[in-house]
């Protein structure tokens, strides 16, 4: 799945982010290139001319260049006459008429990814307050891409089987099974989890259907072994549907962690809740299933396809 048009808004976002917070009069910025040590500059905010558009700086190279190599922000009161830098992408600098300027990496799992840059028309110094607003810019797209990055590869093992692993040669066909559907319940559950915290809503719309789609699981039997507990609708009546129980998405999400066997505090270390409110939307999960206990609410969930 491409990821770069997404990256771009990103960078657009924390350019914007950049210039509302710091006041300063131009930002842009680029991505590093997939296996290539340069960013290509690709953003631009406030510029007024097309100088800066499309430049390849490399890695080590000018102030951008600096601060992927370093892996920390970097910036100069004067570009042009500056002694803390080297001078390749002069002329473009003063074609936009740029002279303070700084330049902080986006760093994802010790990856840099990007170059943020900002800058002034006149020379004089950039303050910590600027900078520190600068590096909180950053530090925003960063999340939003880890986030992004964690959808799309649970995404992708969640939609590819992958082959037979030394668990599952160890247990044979039944056991396979067995360990093929606690796989396939922990990433529903991953899923569940991470989509609340992903800002792209086609993005966020993509995992929650494959949240759908793993808890219905057609055409999949359930894995051979000791029968379930009996669910608590004891009253002889039909199995209700997700439509008629209507689970909210939180109360959804907490099920899914409770059904992978994580406690309450861990529940809401996942979901980025407190462990009071975890207890809440389970009491009224499970007040809505009919169930007496967490393992009856799993079962239930599971019954009416709510649950992998």
């Amino acid at each position: 799945m491409a990821t770069g048009g997404a990256d771009a808004v990103e960078m657009r976002g924390a350019l914007m982010r950049l210039r509302r917070e710091t006041g300063l009069a131009v930002a842009f910025g680029g991505l590093v290139e997939p296996g290539r040590a340069q960013v290509r500059i690709s953003e631009l905010n406030g510029t007024t001319t097309a100088a800066l558009s499309a430049l390849a700086v490399s890695s080590g190279n000018g102030l951008g260049g600096k601060a992927v190599a370093l892996v920390r922000p970097c910036a100069v009161t004067d570009y042009s006459s500056s002694r803390r830098i080297s001078h390749e992408y002069d002329v473009a600098v003063a074609a936009e008429g740029l002279r303070s300027v700084l330049a902080v990496p986006v760093v994802v799992r010790r990856r840099v990814r990007g170059v943020l840059y900002g800058a002034l028309r006149s020379a004089q110094p950039l303050g910590d307050r600027t900078l520190s607003a600068a590096v909180e810019a950053a530090r925003d797209m960063e999340q939003s891409l880890a986030v992004r990055d964690e959808a799309y590869g649970l995404l992708a093992a969640a939609r590819e089987p992958g082959a037979p692993g030394e668990a599952e040669r160890r247990t044979g066909a039944q056991g396979a099974e067995g360990v093929a559907w606690e796989r396939l319940r922990e990433a529903h559950g991953a899923l569940r989890a991470l989509a609340p915290r992903v800002m792209d809503p086609a993005l966020r719309a993509e995992l929650l259907s494959v949240c759908e789609t793993l808890a219905a699981s057609p055409g999949r039997a359930r894995p051979s072994g000791p029968a379930q507990p009996p669910g608590p609708d004891r009253s002889g009546g039909s199995l209700r549907t997700a439509e008629q129980i209507r689970l909210t998405p939180r109360e959804l999400d907490v099920l899914s962690c409770v059904a992978v066997g994580t406690t309450n505090a861990g529940a809401g270390e996942r979901l980025g809740l407190r462990a009071e409110t975890v207890k809440a939307y389970l009491r009224s999960a499970m007040r809505k299933l009919g169930a007496h206990t967490r393992l009856e609410a799993v079962v239930a969930a599971r019954r009416a396809g709510l649950l992998p």
